[in-house]
């Protein structure tokens, strides 16, 4: 059985991720995404929500599990009994960024990590943006699966 853990903040989880996730789970007999929790950031949703979007969005994929993990990524890769990583990427910027970690997740622990491409037409989405542009009044219903934006203008209206 082949599995891939799926890893990030999604804070929250865009239209992007899930076109990501809808691949990745297409090609592993099981993926996890994991939701990756820095004690040093606080997100607008906690790390309970995520997991509960998160797990609300991908219901229709029967081999998505979801979880969340603080500490190196390898360890709960690791913990897993898996050994393969998969990554979105939205453009260049992104993989120089995540081309540094997944050389070095390799070197710890000869994790693999596999590069997916986002949708082109969500290549400039990220989460921070969506909020962003939410915050100021912007439309962000295409960015969004429709629970999350429903969750993202409740929790901004209570703020």
């Amino acid at each position: 059985m082949s599995g891939a853990v799926c890893p990030g903040s999604f804070d929250p989880v865009t239209s992007g991720h899930l076109f990501v996730f809808e691949r990745a789970a297409a090609r592993f007999d099981e993926l996890v995404i994991t939701v990756m929790v820095n004690p040093k950031k606080s997100g607008l949703f906690t790390i309970p929500e995520r997991i509960a979007l998160l797990r609300e969005t991908t219901s229709h994929l029967p081999n998505v599990r979801v979880d969340s993990w603080q500490g190196l990524l390898v360890d709960y890769v690791r913990s897993q009994g898996m050994d393969t990583i998969v990554k979105g990427l939205r453009g260049a910027v992104d993989f120089e960024y995540e081309l540094p970690m997944a050389q070095m997740n390799r070197d710890l622990t000869g994790a693999e990590t596999i590069f997916m491409l986002t949708d082109p037409r969500l290549a400039h989405v990220s989460s921070s943006l969506v909020k962003e542009v939410a915050t100021l009044g912007g439309p962000v219903t295409e960015f969004l699966p429709p629970v999350v934006h429903e969750q993202l203008l409740a929790k901004l209206s209570a703020r």
